[in-house]
């Protein structure tokens, strides 16, 4: 089954990002080893006046052709609606893309958005046509109001950006799917290593967007082909259908009847 994003559907489910690489060409090696198809990256961090800042932008949308995908700006960085809807604005201008994942920070410390401005710029981002992919925490009413306010793809964290401690709190993540059915919800934020991956798959999420846990890794190329098998193997463990959990041991062989039993 495809993962289907504003009515773009894509192969893959995993979503990357282009930050932290020990250089570019490892990051362009590890994007494509990922076999991702949406590529995020930030206007704020490059200044647009600086050349440099442009050329790593043209780099970036080169390796996205290369995928055949799609870029995805973000508004990392900002901390207001007014700041992050300015920085959507540019994006859109500068990528030609009305896709933006919505990014409005309240606290230096955890990174945790800010659901009050969140609400506020999805709000005002979606009147202006904006395809908005919001980054919020695991909160249910916050993610049931972006959806009602018309996000078809809500991007709840596992746990703060960048921290690598993979699913805090499994019990919201799946109450949100369960409350949710309909929207596209894909895991953003504290993914540490393959396994979160394949949990939150298994959970029946639609897909993950991760960067440090690629782009910090050992190996980035080998971590990002480990990331596209783990979600794989999640996604094809949800369709399946997981076995319940028992409370008691049941035996995988029954004693009776059975043509390889020996009596003596």
């Amino acid at each position: 089954m495809s993962l289907n994003i504003y009515g773009q559907s894509l192969k893959s489910r995993l979503l990357i990002g282009t930050a932290l690489y020990p250089s570019p060409q490892i990051m362009k090696q590890a994007i494509l080893a990922s076999e991702s198809q949406v590529v995020t990256l930030s206007l704020k961090r490059q200044n647009p006046a600086d050349k440099s800042g442009a050329q790593i932008w043209q780099y970036i949308q080169e390796i996205v052709e290369q995928c055949q995908g799609y870029l995805l700006p973000n508004t990392a960085g900002c901390k207001t609606a007014k700041e992050a809807v300015t920085l959507a604005q540019m994006s859109r201008e500068i990528f030609n893309t009305d896709w933006i994942k919505l990014e409005v920070i309240g606290d230096d410390y955890n990174l945790q958005p800010d659901p009050i401005e969140l609400l506020n710029a999805t709000e005002q981002l979606i009147k202006a046509g904006f395809k908005v992919l919001p980054y919020c925490t695991d909160d249910l009413v916050l993610c049931q109001r972006l959806y009602d306010l018309g996000c078809q793809v809500i991007m709840p964290w596992a746990s703060p950006i960048g921290t690598g401690k993979g699913l805090m709190n499994p019990y919201n993540l799946e109450t949100i799917r369960l409350r949710l059915p309909d929207a596209t919800l894909i895991l953003d934020a504290g993914i540490g290593k393959p396994s979160d991956a394949c949990i939150a798959m298994e959970m029946g999420y639609d897909g993950v967007l991760l960067n440090s846990a690629v782009a910090l890794a050992d190996n980035p190329v080998i971590m990002a082909k480990a990331f596209a098998a783990a979600l794989t193997a999640g996604e094809q463990g949800y369709v399946a259908g997981i076995m319940q959990q028992r409370q008691t041991a049941h035996p995988s062989t029954p004693t009776l009847d059975t043509p390889f039993w020996h009596q003596s």
